[in-house]
């Protein structure tokens, strides 16, 4: 089997390798109870994951001490890595933007697009941070401005420019930086295996570094540790957001925000999952996906047109200015004197956004196929950033307007991050309806999320393939389930921390990764550039 790295740049032969993929994933897969199975990947992260939870439920709070303790020092001592790493992959995307190589089309010359752009769109955003936006829209810009655990930059709470750089700070966590990170994973991925026929998972994105040694240890290793980093974020966010959701309903109902409101909700929002995984991409992911947005549109639009207008739009352009002036500056790790909250708010974001992007990446790639380099990093890059930036002028926007304004419960702070967004509805008409579309959203972007990363989880616990059986599909949508809701049960906040902080602490040795596989990705980039002069 030959490398592309054995071909020079101009050799036409080189974009009509195709990768003996029996080679790569046949000699390691079992037939086992009815699922398709690659050693050594799933057999370690089944029994690394099942470990993880006994230990975790047996000494919770060890657990969450030693995991916490783990984190803060990747975040403390790295903050370097995880800011200049950060910077390096917008940097990256932009060239490739730019570049000659982005007229590549992944899946090769001919290839057509398999969703349209709206459904494309939707489902690489309701997977990436959908749900996310939900909550911190509102919650994020408020803390920041009525110094809730510190103000970026050290502006004085409570100003204009509290206010300003609230909104800056906010939008540069959830701009360009973000969805860089998805962006080099996601190019890579689809590139590799819609170009060159590896199969579809994290380790085929460094054949041109490691050759055949990725279907090897060092592959084990990169996938083992995708499927860790996938399924604990997965089950962190799965058990804090039905904490956040039984919050929300408590607020607005009255009804228990206990264990079994969590999970009844853990268990809906699984249930729908697996019933999306079984349909597939088109009749679950992607319809789901598409009514996320039609959602979401229907909600800003309510908002937009029943709150204040104006000063919505306004926001737009201080949003926009503020985002550019300060994009250098909070982008610097050097002499910067706000440590506390550039640690807990800015490098804790980077950590956790580079260990959910095996999971997004890939499904991102597992839906890209027929774009062209150009259009997959202006539609993953710059489009969300530009949804984000209206999104938080209007989520955001209003819910500063009441804070400044001494309006509701939010000019008293953040005492609730699951509330905080029912917080600024009741202070608008209609925000009985508002409240209920929200809780809609905000379960739908759940399912989303979950049936996503139970497909990416499928693929590489599957050695690549892009059709596993439904029993696997199942398998894995009910475990990221079961997981969150053995944590509830039996550690609580607790347990639920220390495995965020677990998924958090692999953001470390994936930045490496992400770096390495910038270098991989224009190596295989240049082998077809020649076809597309």
């Amino acid at each position: 089997m030959k490398s592309i790295l054995d071909y020079s740049e101009g050799d036409v032969a080189v974009t009509q390798i195709k990768y003996n993929t029996d080679y790569c994933t046949g000699q390691d897969n079992v037939k086992l109870w009815g699922m398709d199975i690659h050693n050594p990947v799933f057999g370690v992260s089944a029994g690394l994951i099942l470990l993880f939870i006994v230990l975790t439920l047996s000494f919770p709070e060890g657990a969450k001490d030693v995991f916490t303790l783990s984190r803060n020092w990747s975040i403390n001592n790295f903050d370097w890595l995880f800011m200049a790493g950060c910077n390096l992959f917008i940097v990256f995307c932009l060239f490739l933007l730019v570049s000659p190589v982005g007229r590549i089309r992944l899946g090769g010359v001919d290839a057509k697009p398999e969703f349209s752009f709206l459904s494309w769109f939707s489902m690489l955003f309701a997977a990436g941070m959908g749900i996310g936006l939900m909550f911190w829209s509102v919650a994020e810009p408020v803390a920041y401005y009525t110094d809730w655990y510190g103000t970026p930059l050290n502006v004085s709470a409570r100003t204009e420019e509290a206010r300003q750089m609230a909104l800056s700070a906010t939008m540069y966590h959830w701009g360009l930086h973000p969805w860089g990170i998805y962006a080099v994973v996601g190019l890579a991925l689809a590139f590799f295996t819609y170009n060159k026929g590896l199969p579809l998972t994290i380790r085929s994105a460094f054949f041109p570094i490691f050759g055949e040694r990725v279907w090897g240890g060092i592959g084990h290793f990169i996938d083992i540790l995708a499927v860790l980093a996938t399924i604990f974020g997965l089950a962190t966010s799965l058990g804090f957001g039905a904490q956040q959701a039984a919050g929300g309903l408590n607020y607005l109902f009255g009804i228990s925000n206990g264990l079994s409101t969590q999970i009844t909700f853990i268990v809906i929002v699984t249930g729908i999952a697996t019933f999306s995984v079984v349909r597939g991409l088109d009749g679950g992911v992607k319809l789901l996906s598409n009514i996320n947005m039609l959602v979401a549109v229907g909600l800003v639009a309510i908002i937009v047109a029943v709150g204040p207008t104006l000063s919505i739009f306004d926001t737009v352009g201080d949003i926009t200015a503020g985002y550019a002036e300060n994009f250098v500056s909070l982008s610097s790790w050097i002499g910067r004197e706000d440590t506390d909250w550039f640690h807990g708010w800015t490098v804790f974001y980077w950590a956790w956004w580079v260990s959910w992007s095996p999971f997004v990446g890939m499904f991102i790639a597992r839906v890209s196929k027929g774009r062209t380099v150009r259009e997959f990093i202006t539609a993953v890059l710059l489009v969300p950033t530009i949804v984000t930036l209206i999104w938080l002028s209007i989520m955001g926007g209003t819910a500063l307007d009441q804070a400044t304004s001494s309006v509701g419960e939010l000019a008293n702070g953040i005492s609730d991050v699951s509330v905080a967004m029912f917080q600024m509805f009741d202070n608008l008409p209609m925000s009985g309806m508002l409240s209920m579309v929200a809780i809609l959203l905000v379960l739908v972007f759940f399912v989303t999320s979950s049936d996503s990363g139970s497909l990416v989880i499928d693929s590489i616990t599957a050695g690549g393939k892009l059709e596993v059986p439904v029993v696997q599909r199942i398998f894995w949508a009910i475990a990221e389930g079961v997981i969150a809701i053995a944590l509830l049960l039996g550690g609580g906040a607790d347990a639920l921390s220390a495995l965020q902080a677990g998924a958090i602490t692999t953001g470390l040795p994936f930045t490496f990764v992400l770096i390495a596989m910038c270098w991989s990705l224009y190596i295989g980039l240049k082998t077809e550039k020649h076809l597309y002069r």
